[in-house]
């Protein structure tokens, strides 16, 4: 059983910047991590995601704006997030799984997300 917390999220303006935590236990490096987001009425899409190797993936719609890292001793994956735009208003989800689940939504461990808002 992995327990998630994420923080970090909040109000910025376009063009502005947020780093996201998640704060997992016991422990994460074992595990493939995500990190996604949902709007109302959408459904949730796959933001970014980390191997246990370190190894990233994005979603086209944040490349180059979006990075993921994760510290295994702090049991921690952060997402820092710059240049944002109005569309990336969501709710921000972090996921885990012993299995790469990529950027899908078939993650077993999910924290209870943490808001961002992105005014224009």
């Amino acid at each position: 059983q992995v327990q998630l917390v994420e923080s970090g999220g909040g109000s910025v303006q376009a063009g502005g910047s947020l780093r996201l935590s998640c704060a997992a236990s016991p422990y994460i490096y074992s595990h493939y991590m995500g990190w996604f987001r949902q709007s109302p009425g959408k459904e949730r899409e796959g933001v970014a995601t980390i191997d246990i190797w370190g190894s990233t993936r994005y979603a086209d719609s944040v490349k180059g704006r979006f990075t993921l890292s994760k510290d295994n001793a702090k049991n921690t994956a952060y997402l820092q997030m710059n240049s944002l735009k109005p569309e990336d208003t969501a709710m921000y989800y972090c996921a885990a799984d012993r299995v790469d689940y990529g950027l899908n939504t078939g993650y077993d461990y999910w924290g209870q997300g943490t808001q961002v808002t992105v005014s224009s």
